[in-house]
């Protein structure tokens, strides 16, 4: 919530995909609402590297972003089940594209990053993108009955402009659980990356001195 104050009008076009792919996705089967979120996979990926971007003053890279493709692709078919899954796949990978932007790793190191910072304490990782879920969901439906009007046309107009502005905290707070289980790791002590510098280099551990 922080960020998205500091940064209201550089968020607010994070709320931009979930918000079209609905639009575009009321009324239809499940199968065509996975195909619409697959066909709108750029704004998604776009939106989720931007947050980053935003929250871990990253910049982005073509590895970041192919990761991020190669995350969302499986999503459309695991919500279009329950979202629950697609939840659960998001905690357990979708935090190599900040790994990516944050760190510089290679494609496949990313890959092996994020998951170790899924696994780290992969219960908080996904009660957090439930929480998000639950939160944004309820304020949405809450702020779409204060908007809407009787009409169909005005529904779907307080539905867009509720998720919205909601819409990007989805993003955001998961930008922010990459630093949330970056520190778990490191509690752990089990970050995965070794240090600059070797503090005791091979050889004798103490120096002596010459007499």
């Amino acid at each position: 919530m922080r960020a998205y104050g500091q940064s209201f009008w550089r968020c607010l076009p994070l709320g931009l995909p979930l918000a079209v792919a609905d639009q575009l996705s009321i009324h239809h089967a499940a199968q065509v609402q996975a195909v619409i979120y697959w066909a709108s996979t750029p704004l998604f990926v776009a939106a989720y590297v931007w947050a980053c971007r935003i929250v871990l003053d990253a910049r982005p890279n073509r590895t970041a972003v192919a990761i991020a493709v190669l995350v969302w692709l499986p999503f459309p078919v695991l919500r279009a089940a329950y979202i629950l899954p697609g939840l659960a796949w998001l905690a357990f990978v979708g935090l190599a594209v900040p790994a990516a932007m944050v760190e510089g790793t290679a494609f496949r190191e990313s890959l092996v990053r994020g998951r170790r910072l899924g696994r780290a304490g992969y219960a908080h990782a996904l009660g957090s993108l439930c929480t998000l879920v639950l939160v944004v969901g309820i304020a949405a439906n809450v702020l779409g009955a204060v908007l809407h009007s009787q009409s169909e046309a005005g529904l779907r107009i307080a539905v867009f402009l509720s998720e919205l502005v909601l819409s990007p905290l989805l993003y955001l707070g998961s930008a922010i659980l990459y630093e949330d289980q970056s520190a778990r790791l490191r509690l752990r002590g089990d970050a995965g990356v070794h240090p600059p510098v070797e503090p005791d280099p091979a050889g004798r551990a103490d120096a002596q001195i010459e007499s």
